[in-house]
């Protein structure tokens, strides 16, 4: 939703009286509350009649306030601390099931707070355009080994699984801790996680995170094949409302709006948000002693830039923090992809990393100038998502200031808009001929590299900055429509090169442009 609609429905509802009185009511009782659940009923209370409006107007007028401390004290003792397998044994009885048996092709599952899942969030419903609250109720979960909380006990939740389809129903997507959210397409298994909102990552004076505090889900109609849910964002310098449109599919798409007001100057703000895993795989090793060749459940950032050029830089597991900056304006796209889909190559029969989804944003409206940042950040377990990367303008938001940002999410197998280009599809490295030297192998494909008479004209570009370029060949296989290129990388006494590699004929690019960084 656009800022002038909102503005237009908010206006709207002030001619007629309602939200002006709401808002009288809801600014004067929000200096009372001490509570995030006061302040969410203070605004938006159960039995009011729901406008998506209304989030942005709770988001405006609870930036006029100090931010409530986010506490768990009220967690039974033990649930904080609750090993992980205990913790998801805690699940909905069929009774806590959200529109379970409705034929609505939508089921949602409210989660339990404990483990890491501490903080509390509010969940509301909207039925026939009327705000219920989802009251928390310990006798609609089944506890499995943990000692449920005592009766009366109002805990709230963690936030929420959606599950999708009538016939054969699959997890969907999951909404829960911060402002993290996952999805996928279907016949694939859950890997990459969102984020609505990330700020100052990868600072020394540290990371500030923002927590959803409530949701409004609003129940869908029977075959509409569309659930739209709204959240309430809160952190020290910014609170937020966002709306998000979930369509599911052979790619699931998410259209995400939100409208920012800062409390602060936000000087390092990212959109888009996407984090996964790369622990190792045969562009980036450092000496794993693991039986699998490739652990990863994404291969790297695709980016199509504002003045058309497909970009792919390969992701690895560095041994220090690496922090890289793509500078653009108006971009058309970017995101952490996943190109490897072969088993073969992960042989990994509980992870199956080749089934993970890649996650492509799609910015909607002009983003101006800016960068995708990619943060790399050193790892020794697969559980950790040590791959960033999101969109940063350049310009901060200001103290004070209203924003408000659109993009489209695809959850796919490959992004839905791809180069019309040769794409990397396999990149080895490896020791060089000589000391300091390192070796790279990269395979390029495409429909046009089985052009006999294309391929004869194709060149490699290379360069490494700081660095140079050594023994440059290439291997055409036109009858696999593909190109190999094999360089070494002479760093001279430097540390860290930058590598870019295209293939042109002509002067004109056949392949995507191959970013890389390496260090030694």
């Amino acid at each position: 939703m656009s800022k002038s609609l909102n503005r237009r429905r908010f206006l709207s509802l002030a001619a007629t009286g309602a939200i002006a009185q709401r808002f009288a009511v809801g600014t004067a009782a929000a200096q009372a509350p001490t509570t995030w659940a006061g302040l969410v009923q203070s605004v938006i209370a159960e039995g009011q009649r729901f406008d998506p409006a209304l989030v942005v107007e709770a988001a405006r007028v609870l930036s006029r306030r100090p931010m409530v401390p986010l506490v768990a004290t009220d967690l039974p003792e033990g649930y904080a601390t609750l090993p992980y397998d205990q913790y998801v044994g805690i699940r909905a009885q069929p009774s806590g099931m959200i529109w379970a048996g409705e034929n609505r092709g939508f089921t949602v599952e409210p989660l339990h707070r404990g483990y890491v899942f501490s903080s509390p969030v509010s969940l509301f419903t909207v039925e026939d355009e009327v705000v219920r609250r989802v009251a928390f109720d310990p006798g609609k979960f089944n506890y499995g080994r943990v000692t449920p909380p005592p009766s009366g006990a109002d805990l709230q939740f963690s936030g929420f699984r959606v599950s999708a389809g009538l016939e054969r129903p699959y997890e969907l997507a999951l909404f829960q801790g911060a402002t993290f959210f996952r999805s996928l397409a279907r016949g694939q298994n859950f890997g990459a996680l969102a984020r609505a909102l990330i700020l100052r990552p990868g600072e020394q004076r540290g990371e500030e995170i923002p927590f959803f505090r409530a949701y409004w889900i609003e129940r869908p109609s029977p075959a509409a094949g569309v659930l739209i849910i709204h959240a309430l964002l809160d952190s020290e310098s910014v609170t937020g409302a966002v709306r998000m449109t979930l369509r599911p599919g052979d790619v699931t798409f998410i259209d995400v709006e939100m409208t920012l007001f800062a409390r602060a100057n936000l000087d390092h703000v990212g959109f888009g948000c996407v984090m996964g895993t790369y622990l190792s795989g045969p562009q980036s090793r450092r000496g794993f002693d693991d039986l699998r060749p490739a652990v990863h459940e994404v291969s790297g950032v695709q980016m199509l830039t504002g003045n058309g050029e497909w970009i792919y830089r390969p992701v690895s597991n560095p041994a220090n923090l690496q922090v890289s900056s793509f500078q653009d304006s108006n971009p058309r796209g970017f995101g952490l992809v996943q190109r490897e889909r072969d088993p073969n190559a992960f042989v990994d029969d509980d992870q199956r990393f080749e089934l993970r989804p890649s996650v492509w944003m799609e910015p909607l409206g002009e983003w101006g100038p800016g960068s995708v940042q990619l943060i790399e950040i050193p790892s020794e377990s697969e559980l950790n998502d040590n791959i960033i990367s999101y969109w940063r303008p350049r310009q901060p938001i200001a103290a004070g200031s209203e924003t408000t940002v659109a993009y489209r999410q695809a959850w796919c197998w490959q992004p839905p808009e791809r180069p019309p280009l040769a794409t990397a599809t396999r990149i080895r490295q490896g020791r060089g001929s000589q000391a300091r030297r390192r070796r790279f192998l990269v395979d390029f494909t495409g429909d046009r590299l089985g052009d006999a008479a294309l391929v004869a004209a194709i060149r490699a570009n290379v360069t490494a900055t700081p660095g140079s370029i050594q023994n440059l060949r290439l291997w055409p296989y036109p009858e696999r429509r593909t190109m190999r290129v094999a360089f070494e990388v002479d760093p001279g006494s430097e540390t860290l090169s930058e590598l870019r590699l295209v293939l042109d004929a002509g002067g004109q690019p056949v392949s995507e442009t191959l970013l890389n960084r390496w260090t030694w």
